[in-house]
């Protein structure tokens, strides 16, 4: 298709019945997946709540341990090593994944809260968003990662989580936040 005077959308929808002809499931992040049942065209939206992880760079290992035992409980985590596509705009691909998503959470650490940078910046942009979220439902949710002071501005108001000593119950910590707001 390229050199196509063919629409952009018109490219994506062909793309999406050839496979679907196919036999394949199409699943477009944060939208939902379509496949083929029956001779018919099935949609099933997005259930699955989504979680933007935010870290940073030294914090990679505990990142990805909290992506996969979040995924593994059947959300949706974003964490911009597994989602951002190659030649992709990053700056508004995250900006666009923290406005769609129905939880942030923030990844401290003694690296993470002195540290000048893209994490400090996504987390000012996911207090701006929480300004839009009913003053009674959690959207942000601070986790430290080692025994780190979480900047003043979160604690005054937000109940943080800890990770460690016991990993394991910090993520059913992080979970029950999850499911009280899915059950409400």
């Amino acid at each position: 298709m390229p050199g196509s005077k063919e629409s952009s959308s018109a490219q994506v929808a062909h793309l999406l019945l050839r496979c679907l002809e196919e036999g394949k499931s199409v699943d477009i992040d944060g939208l939902g997946v379509f496949r083929r049942e029956a001779g018919c065209y099935k949609f099933t939206p997005r259930s699955r709540p989504r979680i933007f992880l935010a870290y940073v760079a030294e914090d990679r290992d505990p990142a990805d341990r909290l992506f996969e035992d979040l995924e593994a409980k059947g959300l949706a985590p974003w964490l911009d090593r597994r989602k951002l596509l190659p030649g992709q705009n990053w700056p508004r691909a995250i900006e666009e994944a923290i406005e769609t998503s129905d939880f942030f959470v923030a990844c401290f650490s003694h690296l993470s809260v002195s540290k000048k940078g893209s994490f400090q910046s996504e987390i000012r942009y996911a207090l701006d968003c929480a300004r839009r979220v009913p003053l009674d439902e959690t959207y942000l949710i601070p986790v430290r990662l080692d025994d780190c002071h979480v900047p003043w501005k979160i604690r005054r108001e937000i109940q943080y989580i800890d990770l460690f000593p016991d990993w394991d119950r910090g993520v059913k910590r992080i979970l029950s936040v999850i499911n009280k707001r899915r059950t409400s």
